[in-house]
């Protein structure tokens, strides 16, 4: 919630200075196309928010994981380290009470410590001593060199003055301090704001692992072999899905008949997610390449087929009209009419098709896949290695968008009445 707090508060900041104070522009829809209002073109994408938006979700990351490449003025509070001391007060079964301090080192998890040496003090309660690792906690036993133990009716009843009981907890500047069923003592080192690496590790950490992965591969693959392989299967399944499903959108577009036998079908499938058809994939074609090609040529399929039939519905019938007026036959007006005013729609759809395809292919590769993004975000996984996790997600995610910039490109220059009329 905070780090959510902290990037709205910056979105919003960035919003009032740039397009309030620096280029006065008013909120309203004066500056849009009047006619093409509802097309891409009407608004386009404001190159300093963009570039803001990046840099600030940089920052946060780095802020709140203590990374060296954030200057240290902006990291949030990190864990805390060094020497934290508490008081506590025992009685024992005679009545007599006594307290002792407890000095617990505080260090990073990936060093080793040693618990620090302490004079025992006087009176039978004697002074402790102990290690516990940051982000950790740990059961300090302060009656194991206490005179009068648990034999002796040993129990401690106050932590800094304030009274515990099993199952109770103290604040301390340090820490928690909470108290076990059996009367132990369990010390929470403060944690801060900072999210430990095995959450959410640095960027240099992961950039680090990249650079590794990139020169000495993963599972017996290199880096690009499993990111290769996913765009081939993509690929591979997204070029049947368009080759199936455009057609049947064209014949469901242009005839009542198809319309009427092949929409209930595209209906039913369209709201079903890809991944719910894995164990069905698998029970017919198996866990090797077929059966992630038919998931994803699934995935495709119902998109790219209510693409087309948009787009062939969504055919002006005046154009038609004046194409039969000139003398057109069927054939032109379907080349020259119906499949221009179409592409719009089919490549919109396209465009989502292929993020869907995206997304499912590393679901797929989860299961029994020896190469892939997917793989090598799963295999990471069971051992815990974020950053590894977190590689794999940034690198498909910047692979789908570079994927989305080629067919935007695509589209402007295939279709480039778009928009026009």
């Amino acid at each position: 919630m905070i780090i959510l707090a902290v990037y709205i508060a910056i979105f919003a900041g960035s919003y009032f200075i740039i397009m309030r104070l620096l280029s006065g522009r008013r909120s309203d829809f004066t500056s849009l196309k009047t006619v093409t209002f509802g097309d891409e073109s009407a608004v386009v994408s404001n190159r300093a928010a963009s570039v803001i938006s990046i840099v600030t979700i940089f920052l946060i990351w780095g802020a709140f994981t203590g990374s060296k490449w954030v200057p240290g003025f902006l990291h949030a509070p990190g864990p805390f380290v060094g020497e934290a001391q508490f008081e506590y007060t025992a009685r024992a079964d005679d009545g007599t009470e006594d307290s002792a301090t407890v000095t617990v080192l505080v260090h990073p998890i990936s060093e080793e410590a040693t618990a620090p040496e302490v004079d025992p003090g006087d009176g039978w309660a004697k002074n402790d001593s102990d290690t516990v690792g940051a982000w950790r906690s740990g059961l300090i036993r302060v009656d194991r060199n206490d005179e009068k133990g648990r034999d002796q009716g040993h129990t401690v009843i106050a932590v800094n003055g304030e009274p515990i009981a099993p199952g109770g907890e103290v604040n301390t500047r340090f820490g928690r301090v909470g108290m076990s069923q059996k009367g132990t003592l369990n010390f929470v080192p403060a944690k801060g704001l900072q999210m430990e690496a095995i959450w959410l590790p640095p960027p240099e950490a992961v950039v680090k692992r990249l650079v590794d992965i990139a020169s000495e591969g993963y599972r017996g693959f290199t880096l690009w072999e499993h990111l290769g392989m996913s765009l081939y299967r993509v690929l591979l399944g997204f070029f049947f899905g368009a080759l199936v499903g455009v057609p049947l959108g064209y014949a469901m577009g242009l005839s009542d008949w198809f319309r009427g036998w092949f929409d209930p079908i595209v209906e039913f499938m369209r709201p079903v997610p890809p991944l719910a058809l894995i164990p069905l994939v698998i029970i017919w074609a198996g866990i090797g390449e077929n059966g992630k090609i038919i998931l994803l040529f699934l995935a495709a399929l119902w998109i790219m087929a209510i693409a087309a039939r948009s787009g062939v519905s969504g055919v002006r019938i005046s154009k038609v009209h004046a194409a039969y007026s000139l003398g057109a036959s069927k054939w032109q007006i379907m080349r020259h009419v119906i499949v221009p005013n179409s592409l719009p729609d089919i490549f919109t759809g396209a465009r989502v098709a292929m993020g869907v395809c995206w997304g499912t292919v590393v679901a797929a590769e989860l299961v029994a896949a020896e190469v892939g993004a997917g793989m090598m975000i799963m295999a990471a996984s069971k051992f815990q290695q974020t950053d590894i996790v977190l590689m794999g997600i940034i690198l498909i995610g910047i692979i789908g968008f570079g994927i989305d910039m080629l067919m935007r490109w695509a589209e402007r220059v295939l279709v480039p009445w778009k928009g026009k009329g």
